[in-house]
């Protein structure tokens, strides 16, 4: 048995931890780039503490999913202000970016030195400026990842910028900042983190660390996605999501995803759609198409006994099988009102380049096992 497993390099939890920021930021650096989101929510008490530390901060918002010539402006401007620190304050966008941002002012060149598929794909070689990744949301996980996934809207495509130099310094999940996000914005980042703890359960790199952490946040966003749903104000449910959100990114960091995601990017670069609303639309589809291949062409595989497993973790009933797994996510997305990927513009006439594409995506290499252009194919025109 073989495995490795990397993460931030702290990683603080819990309702409050925000006000904690001050101290170990200014030990990491003493000029900061905050980057937000859009709306920049919770950024004015972040440079008070910040201030109060004697930090000098700024903030930068980054609208929507952060592209190439986005990140490549931003590290001139990061460049041009001397700073020291990169804060990634928001969602999973926000915090790629602050991570690719870090990466790209400390090695010099252009992002497409370093990008997988579109560029040259070198490996980054200084480390990156120091990272905290504060999240807003409970779905990316991306405050324990190595990676930081960009679009490019020339090429129709999100690619990764990758480096165990990109592993942020500190992290700090505090749920109360989750309580903003509307019931859309629950639902997809919470179908997101809950695709991060099945995909990497199922995972052919799959290790006994992962699982352990696999199993908890199944059990945590089993109960709590729908409560966080209906009711915002709820603190437990948010708390538990958080914690999922957490539980799935140190997890897919270390045991790699699935044709979830592998499909997911490739649609995310083509059409404009948030990665946790496809992630939602596409996890039923693909459980059953990984439970129905593995029953007909593996059916030793492991993998088939880690869906059986899912599956009694998410419903709470001890006999419930893989198949009673597929139709509990399916209900759930139901409930949750997950939009069709028409409404993101995809059509019957997509279908073949999308799957195309697919199958060359890194995530694929995770999936339990290969599926073929047809089982993907039908997975597409069912979330249609």
């Amino acid at each position: 048995m073989r495995f490795e497993f990397a993460t931030a390099t702290r990683i603080l939890f819990g309702a409050g931890t925000l006000q904690q920021v001050g101290l170990p930021a200014a030990r990491l650096g003493n000029r900061a780039m905050v980057v937000t989101g859009r709306m920049g929510l919770h950024a004015t008490r972040l440079l008070e503490l910040l201030q109060a530390a004697r930090v000098t901060a700024g903030t930068y918002p980054v609208s929507g999913e952060p592209t190439v010539d986005i990140v490549r402006q931003a590290v001139e401007h990061a460049r041009g202000t001397g700073c020291d620190l990169v804060i990634g304050l928001g969602g999973g966008s926000a915090i790629d970016s602050a991570k690719a941002i870090a990466a790209l002012v400390a090695n010099p060149g252009d992002p497409l030195d370093y990008l997988e598929v579109i560029g040259r794909g070198q490996p980054l070689t200084r480390p990156s400026l120091p990272v905290i990744a504060i999240p807003t949301t409970a779905g990316t996980g991306a405050e324990v990842t190595r990676n930081a996934v960009l679009a490019s809207p020339e090429h129709r495509v999100k690619v990764s910028l990758r480096s165990p130099w990109m592993l942020p310094s500190l992290a700090v999940v505090d749920p109360e900042l989750t309580h903003s996000m509307p019931p859309a914005l629950t639902a997809s980042t919470g179908l997101d983190a809950l695709t991060q703890l099945v995909e990497p359960f199922v995972s052919r790199q799959a290790n006994p660390l992962t699982d352990g952490l696999c199993r908890e946040g199944l059990t945590q966003a089993a109960w709590a996605l729908a409560q966080a749903y209906n009711d915002g104000d709820d603190t437990k449910a948010r708390e538990a999501m958080a914690l999922a959100s957490l539980l799935g990114g140190l997890a897919l960091a270390n045991a790699k995803l699935g044709a979830v995601h592998g499909m997911a990017g490739v649609l995310g670069g083509r059409f404009s759609a948030p990665h946790g609303a496809l992630c939602a639309r596409l996890l039923p589809g693909v459980w059953e198409a990984n439970r129905r291949a593995l029953q007909t062409r593996a059916p030793d595989s492991p993998a088939l006994e880690r869906y059986g497993e899912a599956a009694q973790l998410l419903t709470g009933n001890g006999t419930a099988t893989a198949a009673d797994g597929g139709a509990w996510i399916e209900a759930l997305c139901k409930e949750l009102q997950v939009p069709p990927l028409s409404g993101y513009g995809l059509a019957e006439t997509d279908l073949p380049a999308v799957v195309a594409q697919s199958q060359l995506s890194s995530s694929m290499q995770g999936n339990p096992i290969p599926l073929t252009d047809a089982e993907l194919t039908a997975v597409l025109r069912g979330a249609l």
